[in-house]
């Protein structure tokens, strides 16, 4: 009797054993620069495509997939431009999208660090790796096209997120950032009632995104003589340095002389937002921004951030092109997606589906 039960307890221990290693497999994250989504994650292909609130019908006809989900076979290569926020929620969710809609299509994402070096060593690797397509976020205008070159020499296409520069993609899909900029001027001049000094905050000099935006927001103060730049400086998309050169300038500019930031983005409006309230001048600064990522949206709510142009994360629709082209499906050059304006009256509607 005595052996039989210390066999069935024998039994019940290795039952719990395999039951906790069942569990535990497959659940530790890839904690890798490059992170490797291999075929066969789990997907559900009866899954709609959820596009988000940023690629209307126009985008989400043309990114249409023909093909089915299930019959993409190949290897993308996934390059965002650094792990500022809106980098990484490049990388997370074009993880999201390899695993929920495309079960056979092997994801590379690798990081690009704000460095033009580093991203074109990413690029020389997965053309090393032999990736069927590149999808790229470019750290800066130019300095990366060396190894975009050497990409399409070997046959590899590029779909370019985000940024732009002269080597010519197969498509480019983005907001556009002239009009980003132009709508985040608008709204300076609107709140400012077409008068007064302001400051104006720049990603990094190279960057498509900086020109774009500070060329829109130059159009939206055309007409408008009383509404001047006092100030136009680049924090390279960092918080910290928001930080650092807002503090600098609200020292040259004692109270009464700056009416309102107008900022590139919402990562370097957060550290203006920190120099400001340390400097007790809250009150009399208007704060415009572009991006819509969740602190922003939650000092929009506050009254911290008196409006931001939402610029959408280009994912899964860079996951979406890469399978079209995998499939020998057709696409435009230029795929446009939208950016709303974010005040507090719709703030709700953005809270928790930005992606970064």
């Amino acid at each position: 009797m005595k052996l039989v039960k210390w066999f069935g307890y024998a039994g019940l221990v290795i039952v719990l054993l395999i039951t906790v290693a069942c569990r535990n497999s497959g659940s530790t994250p890839n904690k890798n620069t490059n992170a490797n989504i291999p075929p066969g994650a789990a997907a559900d292909i009866s899954a709609k495509i959820d596009y988000g609130l940023f690629c209307g019908d126009g985008c989400q006809e043309v990114l249409t997939l023909e093909a089915p989900r299930e019959s993409i076979k190949g290897k993308v290569g996934v390059v965002a431009s650094g792990t500022f926020p809106y980098g990484s929620g490049t990388m997370r969710m074009a993880e999201e999208a390899a695993k929920k809609y495309f079960p056979n299509m092997e994801v590379i994402i690798g990081n690009g660090k704000s460095d033009p070096v580093i991203q074109s060593s990413v690029i020389d690797d997965f053309i090393a790796q032999k990736v069927d397509v590149l999808v790229i976020d470019l750290v800066e205008k130019d300095t990366v096209d060396a190894a975009l070159k050497r990409a399409k020499a070997a046959g590899i296409p590029i779909i370019l997120i985000d940024r732009w520069t002269s080597v010519e993609p197969l498509t480019l899909i983005k907001a556009e950032d002239v009009e980003v900029g132009r709508k985040a001027g608008q709204q300076v001049v609107a709140l400012l009632g077409g008068k007064g000094n302001v400051v104006e905050i720049k990603g990094t000099a190279a960057s498509t995104t900086t020109i774009d935006r500070n060329k829109g927001i130059l159009e939206a103060f055309e007409g408008y003589p009383r509404i001047k730049i006092i100030e136009s400086m680049n924090a390279n998309f960092d918080q910290g340095m928001g930080f650092k050169m807002m503090e600098h300038v609200l020292q040259r500019f004692p109270s009464g002389e700056i009416s309102a930031v107008v900022s590139h983005a919402d990562v370097m409006t957060m550290g203006a937002i920190e120099a400001i309230k340390a400097a007790g001048r809250e009150d009399e600064i208007i704060v415009v921004s572009v991006d819509a990522q969740e602190t922003a949206l939650e000092a929009v709510e506050k009254g911290e951030i008196h409006a931001t142009v939402a610029y959408p994360i280009v994912m899964p629709m860079g996951l979406i092109a890469a399978a079209k082209t995998i499939a020998g499906e057709s696409m435009p050059k230029f795929i446009e997606l939208e950016a709303p304006i974010v005040t507090k009256e719709n703030v709700s509607k953005y809270k928790g589906i930005t992606g970064y």
